[in-house]
């Protein structure tokens, strides 16, 4: 991996904003690594906004609090809409560990059907698999192979903010008192700071890193966000997904992703608002979650039990026992349809989970977190591209506009549906013996939870789809008023 920039030297020091007051007791944080973007998080959104920048030859560290390869709860499927932006970031999808679906099987009930990935003009006609252990560390290390900047087990803590309350950076603390940057940058890495004796030893204390623009990839905690005062709208929802692996030589190699929607809350309860995944990993494994919002009457389900009482009407010869589990049941939050805004403030952007980005539709979040990476990529060079002042702020500020732009119509219908559909009676009105009997219902149904279409419209399909969001009215990007808006860690 890409070898740092040369250190900082601490000793001499740089202008720096004068501020409109501090926290008391607050640590100052050390001088550190200066760049033209910071991005937060080294997971999908923030390595796809790292490499995007780095090929547009804008100067961008990635800060990411843990060390690859880690642990992350999903599914591991990606649909065509995920794989069409890695084919765009030139991610070579053909290497050993990938493995490709044909389609979705959907199981509900007695019925099981079969619907292939479309074949389309905008997205490729095939899925892929590959466990979060491994992808996040591929798509950082393209970045890097990009020319982004990546400092490992570095956590962002807060943001840095000038007297006027606008972000220039973050302040970060090293998970090591070794302080490595990269987990492959040879010799010096990372920032530094200065003992009695002269000598450099890494840094413990709170290290500032400045850039005139920080894009938050930090995941559904938000920390970045909520320090700035960028709520979450109690309006909306938050699922929960769990998931485990098994070994499955029976299931590994399968090619569709199967989805189950006729599963019920623990002891035959109602139907859970969600749905239970297997998917294919092509090792031997398999991954098996489930994904739920909470019940409108009956609030959240025990996830693990729901996950135990689905699991034994699988068959035997599948594999799906505890004694062929590989690693406990790992859970976490899907913050879905824009459930924080605004999405731009201040010179802070949010990508991925911590603007809500997760699909209210299925629950996916890959797709679009590598989708709004390359959008706020793309908007913070062009402004960039601008001196500092109004015409620099008016294009950050088309960052809200243009994902609405791409996605508020089927977010708002899809919330819509969370609300009134799904949190009260799961997937089950939709997936009725009609729909599952009819391949024209069945499509149309994949292409809106998956949000494939073609534009301008194709086919049939297309054109009652892109005719539906056209009637929705279309939101308008969210604005959090200016006096709950935080300043952060003010620059002294």
């Amino acid at each position: 991996m890409r070898e740092l920039s040369p250190e900082p030297e601490p000793e001499q020091e740089r202008p720096e904003p004068a501020a409109a007051g501090g926290h008391a007791g607050e640590p100052v944080g050390r001088a550190g690594e200066d760049a033209q973007v910071i991005v937060v998080g080294a997971g999908p959104a923030g390595s796809s906004a790292a490499y995007h920048l780095a090929r547009a030859g804008v100067d961008v560290i990635l800060l990411e609090k843990a060390r690859f390869p880690r642990e992350k709860v999903c599914g591991d499927g990606l649909t065509p809409r995920a794989v069409h932006q890695l084919i765009r970031m030139g991610v070579d999808i053909s290497a050993p560990g990938w493995v490709r679906s044909r389609g979705m099987r959907w199981v509900a009930g007695e019925h099981r059907v079969h619907i292939d990935w479309p074949a389309l003009g905008r997205y490729p006609d095939f899925g892929l698999s590959r466990s979060r252990h491994d992808f996040d560390d591929i798509l950082a290390r393209h970045a890097v192979a990009a020319g982004a900047r990546l400092f490992s087990g570095w956590k962002a803590e807060a943001p840095l903010t000038d007297r006027a309350g606008r972000v220039i950076g973050v302040t970060a603390r090293s998970d090591s008192p070794d302080a490595p940057g990269s987990p492959d940058a040879p010799g010096p890495s990372g920032p530094r700071t200065q003992t009695g004796t002269g000598a450099k030893t890494p840094a413990r204390t709170p290290v500032d890193f400045r850039a005139p623009v920080v894009i938050a990839a930090d995941g559904a905690s938000a920390r970045l966000a909520l320090a700035l005062g960028l709520e979450r709208d109690p309006r909306r929802q938050i699922a929960t997904a769990a998931r485990r692996y098994y070994r499955s030589p029976e299931r590994s190699q399968e090619e569709y992703l199967e989805l189950w929607a006729d599963l019920r809350f623990p002891d035959h309860g109602p139907y859970l608002p969600g749905y239970g995944w297997i998917f294919p990993m092509g090792d031997g494994r398999v991954n098996v979650g489930l994904g739920a919002l909470p019940h409108r009457r009956h609030g959240k389900a025990d996830l693990r039990a729901t996950l135990d009482q689905w699991l034994a009407r699988t068959p035997e010869e599948w594999g799906l026992r505890d004694e062929n589990a590989q690693g406990p049941v790992r859970s976490a939050a899907l913050p879905l349809g824009f459930n924080r805004h605004p999405l731009y403030a201040r010179g802070l952007l949010l990508v991925g989970d911590s603007g809500g980005m997760v699909s209210p539709w299925n629950g996916e979040g890959i797709a679009q977190a590598l989708e709004a990476g390359e959008v706020a990529a793309e908007t913070a060079a062009l402004a960039l591209a601008h001196p500092e002042g109004p015409r620099r702020e008016q294009v950050l500020r088309g960052y809200p506009v243009e994902m609405h732009h791409r996605w508020g119509r089927h977010y708002r219908l899809g919330n819509a549906a969370a609300d009134v559909i799904f949190s009260r009676s799961g997937f089950q009105p939709v997936l009725n013996r009609y729909v599952m009997n009819s391949p024209f219902l069945l499509n149309t149904l994949a292409r809106l939870l998956t949000d494939l279409t073609d534009k301008p419209s194709r086919d049939v399909i297309d054109h009652v789809l892109n005719t539906a969001f056209r009637v929705v009215p279309a939101p308008r990007p969210g604005r959090a008023a200016g006096r709950r808006l935080g300043l952060g860690r003010a620059v002294r």
